[in-house]
């Protein structure tokens, strides 16, 4: 029983937003879904870390999830930028128990239990938004990463969080979610969010006491990371 990772699986079977169109993303669904089988049996826990599907309600991304559904392991997916049906965890849940969605859970606020770890995390910000609502937003995700940690801490486990904007980039970082990290004593972090030249600015590795990790689907080359 593994722990694998995969952010920004950009799916579309509900909206007509092929990522096919961008450099590096044809045929991406076959290869993930390959790689996938390949790699993951229904024992094993997948960690989905933002940008699941293009849908804007949770009908239009649910073409999407019961996709996900239907692959091996459980998936513990995350908010990302691009994820506009998120709703509420009562909302959510219900949908999915409406569908007969059964291996889909939703990391929100909370934290889950897996193979020895605890799992937790939250969307995160960008690191270089100076726009006027950027306080507000940065300070609504350090609440619901700090309450993510929290729970996790309740687990006496070892406590690895997974954010789907990087907090940190060769040339910045933001600096609100590092210092949780930071002070919440964080070891390690898996991220996604960058993709194509964006990827050459990814922090992978140990820097300031942390170990980050960048997960997303192109720079994985659709392949699920095994990660413990």
């Amino acid at each position: 029983m593994s722990i694998f990772t995969i952010g920004d699986t950009h799916l579309s079977f509900g909206a007509d937003k092929p990522m096919d169109v961008f450099p590096g993303w044809q045929d991406y669904v076959p290869k993930l879904t390959k790689n996938w089988k390949n790699l993951i049996s229904s024992e094993d826990t997948v960690i989905i870390p933002g940008d699941i599907s293009w849908g804007l309600s949770l009908e239009n991304a649910l073409p999407d999830l019961k996709f996900l559904d239907e692959l091996p392991g459980t998936k513990i997916i995350s908010k990302g930028n691009h994820d506009y049906w998120w709703g509420t965890m009562k909302k959510m849940n219900e949908f999915l128990e409406e569908n007969e969605i059964k291996t889909i859970k939703f990391l929100h606020n909370n934290a889950y239990e897996v193979e020895g770890k605890a799992i937790c995390g939250s969307r995160g910000w960008f690191f270089d938004d100076d726009t006027d609502e950027a306080e507000k937003i940065i300070n609504r995700e350090c609440g619901r990463l700090k309450m993510s940690i929290d729970e996790a801490k309740k687990l006496n486990l070892p406590v690895v969080v997974f954010l789907h904007y990087p907090p940190i980039s060769r040339e910045k970082q933001c600096e609100p979610i590092m210092e949780i990290l930071k002070n919440e004593g964080i070891e390690t972090c898996f991220y996604a969010h960058l993709h194509g030249n964006s990827i050459a600015y990814a922090v992978q590795g140990v820097c300031e006491g942390i170990d980050f990790r960048l997960v997303s689907a192109d720079s994985l080359k659709f392949c699920p990371l095994k990660i413990y």
